[in-house]
């Protein structure tokens, strides 16, 4: 009988016990069958460092950061080895670091403190002390919390803030805690009341408000956001921090004469401030000032060229292409170990696009694939789960679900969902239909996700229920109000057309629950050849929402999971949905347009076929593309990388032969 693996509780006993060469014994029977545990490699390397083994301990510890490149524990058990080990400057940098990714860390704040103490640094040592202070007069649970938030422990954060504001109810803290959790798991409405009110207690509490701000953003409610906004600049108007605030609301909202102007004045402030340059360079981009754009991006560049994201926004423009200078400043660039892991992350794809433009494929894939890696690493995302999920829907949502609850919902005919996959020509179909005079260009609006996040945490707290056994309990009368209040929330995005788009891709996963809240919405299936539309995801750094897209066998079990959930939905809900093909509007325009725009109950209009020269802003990735007319260079463009797409083809399986599909 083999012997039973040890569990890391009871190692961890073992190290407090001062057992190390037992733990480091358990340890590796533990690595045998969980090499790549985080927690357990952390443990190793607290051991090696107990035991003077120093060396081994950051070796240990570069391991975990790979991993796991934002946790702050992380770094605070490196800046503890090297403070061992006599290595006082670059304890101090690992303590920043630790104290960056979790606020939390005590430990942290006070070697800081003791070091800058013992060099003579004081103002330096007062700030540490400062933190020190701010979280000696906290409720222990709020610190406890602030700790599991910067470790991903989203679900017992909650649990605790929510136990400890029960007895706290006007905790400022503790609610914008609550709220950032919110915020995390998708539930924006309530995320924004709890700030709401925090901000009505403690109306001079900056952070709150800042945060605030914030939370409007997300849920796009850009006109509340630019108030708030603008309160903090009016009572301090030479704030850089308020300015650059401001500016980006202005730009939420559509004015950005005047967030140029800010970001101008924050510039007389901080000159050569490269992330100021890159926001500026984003106004730039999104009103078509290419030329502008692409100066500012590389001013930022000049004031710091560890700069990733200054990198990746030239790359993003799609029609930029490095130089070789360019190319030979990146790859030295991403050898320095004092890159944060985002910056690093963005230059791994800005050389993935520079080498895709030289056609040096095998170089371009392998960054592209490290900087996937590098993504992949900082989320839990298993395609396992969102196939359950996937399962678990077409059980519920069958034929009889929806004519159960037939003249239910919501009757408004003004919706239009535009759903898919990311990079699958949905923004394209936005521009033509936005292009009509009756039909309002939105954003990829967070709403429907939002409500099937607070359905979600329905289900958690009851402890019994998912998501979809939620939503076959709700009532008609709840089925009415979450599509009369989709409604009311999306007003503020129009400008008065009788329809409009909702393009939030993801949605696909939720028409069982639009065609409940709003049975006579359009809906809309943006569909690519899967090889395409992957890897084009793959080569795209989302900025939020797209965990599957960093793995080629997840994007590809992703789109083979997303054609498997609309063919349920083309079963269930016959003729509801209008699926259109990416090439087939690249062959036949005219044709696809006039389909597009039958199938919306739309007069043809032959800006729908110029739409190229609809004045718009658009803030997607395909921002460039949709400004020229149409073009089929795209379509095989997967097909010099096709030697490493293995994966994907593998995942993909039936989903790439059956291709395409009416």
């Amino acid at each position: 009988m083999s012997k039973a693996v040890p569990s890391l509780d009871s190692i961890k006993k073992s190290v407090t016990a001062k057992k190390f060469d037992e733990a480091l014994r358990d340890l590796s029977a533990l690595l045998h069958v969980r090499p790549n545990d985080v927690d357990v490699i952390y443990m190793c390397a607290v051991c090696r460092r107990y035991k003077g083994e120093f060396e081994r301990a950051l070796e240990l510890l570069e391991k975990a950061k790979f991993l796991s490149p934002e946790n702050g524990r992380i770094y605070q058990e490196e800046g503890h080895t090297y403070r061992d080990s006599g290595f006082h400057n670059k304890a101090l940098i690992a303590y920043a670091r630790a104290c960056r990714f979790n606020p939390a860390l005590v430990s942290s704040w006070r070697s800081q403190a003791k070091i800058y103490n013992e060099t003579g640094n004081r103002v330096a040592r007062n700030q540490a002390q400062a933190q020190i202070d701010r979280l000696n007069k906290l409720a222990p649970e709020l610190i406890a919390v602030t700790d599991l938030i910067a470790q991903g422990k989203l679900l017992k954060a909650e649990d605790i803030c929510r136990r400890y504001m029960q007895r706290a109810t006007r905790d400022v803290e503790g609610m914008r805690l609550l709220a950032k959790i919110g915020i995390r798991l998708g539930v924006l409405d309530d995320a924004e009341f709890l700030l709401e009110s925090a901000v009505v207690f403690e109306p001079d509490n900056v952070q709150v408000r800042i945060d605030y701000i914030q939370a409007l953003r997300k849920r796009q409610k850009f006109a509340q956001a630019l108030d708030q906004a603008k309160l903090l600049v009016n009572k301090s108007k030479d704030n850089p921090q308020f300015q650059s605030l401001y500016a980006i609301e202005c730009m939420q909202t559509g004015d950005y004469s005047m967030a140029l102007e800010m970001f101008e004045k924050v510039l007389l402030t901080i000159p050569n401030d490269p992330i100021t340059l890159t926001s500026r360079g984003h106004v730039l981009k999104t009103i078509g000032s290419y030329e502008l754009a692409v100066q500012s991006y590389q001013e930022a560049i000049k004031s710091n060229a560890e700069h990733g994201e200054a990198w990746y926004s030239l790359s993003n423009l799609k029609v930029y292409a490095f130089d070789d200078h360019e190319i030979d400043d990146m790859q030295s660039q991403i050898k320095k170990t004092s890159l944060s892991h985002m910056e690093r992350v963005h230059l791994y794809f800005a050389l993935g696009k520079a080498f895709e433009d030289r056609k040096k494929f095998q170089d371009s894939f392998s960054y592209y694939e490290d900087g996937n890696n590098l993504k992949k690493a900082q989320n839990r995302y298993t395609a396992e789960n969102m196939s359950a999920d996937f399962v678990k829907q077409k059980k519920l949502c069958i034929p009889s679900f929806f004519s159960s609850r037939n003249g239910q919902g919501y009757p408004a005919n003004d919706p239009i969902f535009i759903v898919g996959l990311p990079r699958s020509g949905s923004t394209l179909l936005e521009q033509i239909l936005s292009s009509h005079p009756q039909v309002d260009g939105t954003f990829e609006l967070p709403n429907i996700l939002s409500l099937s996040q607070q359905l979600r945490r329905r289900g958690r707290e009851s402890k019994t229920l998912d998501y979809w056994e939620i939503l076959e309990q709700l009532s008609e009368e709840e089925i009415k109000t979450f599509g009369k209040n989709y409604i009311a929330d999306t007003v503020l995005h129009r400008q008065g057309a009788e329809y409009f788009i909702d393009k939030m891709p993801n949605n696909f996963r939720h028409i069982g629950l639009i065609q409940l809240i709003l049975p006579n919405a359009k809906i809309i299936d943006a569909r690519r050849h899967p090889m395409a539309c992957c890897f084009s995801g793959f080569k795209q750094l989302f900025a939020e929402g797209q965990e599957f897209s960093y793995s080629l066998s997840d994007i590809g079990a992703y789109y083979k999971d997303y054609m498997e959930l609309m063919d349920h939905w083309d079963l269930v809900l016959p003729g509801k949905i209008l699926r259109v093909q990416y090439e087939d509007v690249v062959s036949d325009l005219e044709g696809q347009v006039r389909r597009l725009l039958e199938y919306c109950g739309l007069p043809f209009d032959n800006r729908c076929i110029n739409f190229h020269t609809t004045d718009r802003s658009v803030r997607t990735p395909s921002s460039e593309q949709v400004r020229r007319p149409i073009y089929d260079a795209g379509l095989d463009s997967w097909r010099p990388f096709e030697d490493f797409l293995g994966p994907l083809k593998e995942a993909l399986g039936p989903a790439l032969v059956r291709y395409p599909i009416d």
